[in-house]
């Protein structure tokens, strides 16, 4: 959005042992998905009463709103002290307002009851802010991304839009979510959203904001289908995510953690052959795998996973994130084959946000 004179300040008082930034980075993502920034965040450790003081009197003087973060047990020390620095009183959410200050009081331990879309409010309302914001999420590879944000980013700057454009990027899965001054013309919003789609449109999944599982679900409920998940290396991940999406019941059979060999030809008939010449990690085995899913009968939608997740490699000496992942519908198998990067958690997460999003594309 175009930039305000809005000045926000937050300090989180915490442990000076404490080396997590759970807290702030938590409501700095609240306040970003409203269009708030912070202009300064301080950390003051919790047991330094000077310091604190001073941080709460350099937010005095140089910013309009405070955001404090702080244990549940200090609250009424907090609010005690900031009521006679700003002269006001804190209502029951937590919120101080005097003149042209305000202070927002979040909990760093317990869940506040204090929301994002309280301070949202509060600052909309004192500001004479409005606006709209839309979503796009997709699973579009980094470079891709990238490119498309850039040029709706420029196109908005061209038109003299007042618009903003937020990326969360997690493991492969993208959220967009782009926020837009109710003044901005329709036509001049529309046509650059419709253009971002566009460069966009063969990794996009959804135009609100759900998760891949929860979209899968939608399609598979519609086109009545049931599916079933068998995982080697990503050990339950997908189905995991199937089962956290209510509802699932309708649709999701089984899932299976074929984990070794032997349980890969005992329960989906993967052939030992197979196994032996091309490897658990192969083509030929995810292919095998969701074979054997469909071969029950029991499903039409079938997704397999088999891969190298690391630290190390296997015995073949094949490469850390290489993976294949097979989906099937009823008897048209295919099986793609990734290269993923990072860790064993994020090569594993990349796989499982791949694997759902592949069988959406698959039934869509």
């Amino acid at each position: 959005m175009n930039e305000k004179n809005i000045g926000i300040c937050i300090v989180s008082l915490e442990s000076k042992r404490c080396l997590s930034f759970d807290g702030i980075v938590n409501v700095c993502n609240g306040l970003a998905e409203y269009g708030y920034y912070a202009d300064k965040i301080c950390r003051v450790a919790y047991d330094n009463s000077e310091n604190i003081v001073n941080a709460f009197s350099d937010a005095k003087n140089n910013y309009e709103n405070l955001i404090v973060i702080c244990p549940k047990s200090m609250d009424d020390t907090v609010k005690g002290f900031l009521s006679t620095l700003y002269q006001g009183d804190f209502d029951g959410l937590g919120i101080l307002n005097s003149g042209r200050y305000s202070v927002f009081v979040f909990y760093g331990d317990v869940a506040s009851r204090l929301a994002y879309d309280d301070v949202k409010e509060r600052l909309n309302f004192k500001y004479s802010i409005s606006y709209e914001k839309s979503y796009i999420r997709t699973v579009a590879p980094k470079d891709v991304l990238d490119n498309a944000i850039t040029k709706a980013q420029n196109e908005f700057k061209r038109l003299n839009v007042d618009a903003l454009i937020n990326v969360g990027y997690e493991y492969g899965d993208c959220r967009i979510e782009v926020l837009y001054s109710s003044e901005t013309p329709k036509i001049y919003y529309d046509g650059v959203i419709r253009g971002l789609i566009e460069d966009l449109r063969e990794y996009v999944y959804a135009l609100e904001d759900i998760s891949i599982a929860e979209q899968l679900f939608r399609l598979l409920k519609l086109r009545r289908l049931k599916i079933s998940v068998a995982e080697s290396f990503t050990g339950g991940g997908v189905g995991k995510s199937l089962v956290d999406v209510p509802g699932i019941s309708e649709v999701y059979f089984e899932g299976l953690n074929t984990y070794s060999n032997e349980s890969k030809m005992s329960r989906l008939g993967v052939d030992e052959m197979t196994l032996q010449h091309n490897g658990a990690v192969s083509a030929e085995t995810a292919y095998e795998m969701v074979e054997g899913l469909l071969k029950s009968g029991n499903c039409q939608l079938a997704i397999s996973t088999t891969g190298i997740a690391g630290p190390k490699s296997d015995n073949t000496l094949k490469p850390v994130g290489l993976a294949y992942i097979g989906i099937g519908l009823e008897d048209d198998i295919a099986v793609y084959k990734f290269n993923f990067c990072g860790n064993r958690e994020s090569i594993t997460r990349q796989a499982i946000n791949q694997a759902l999003f592949l069988a959406y594309k698959r039934i869509k």
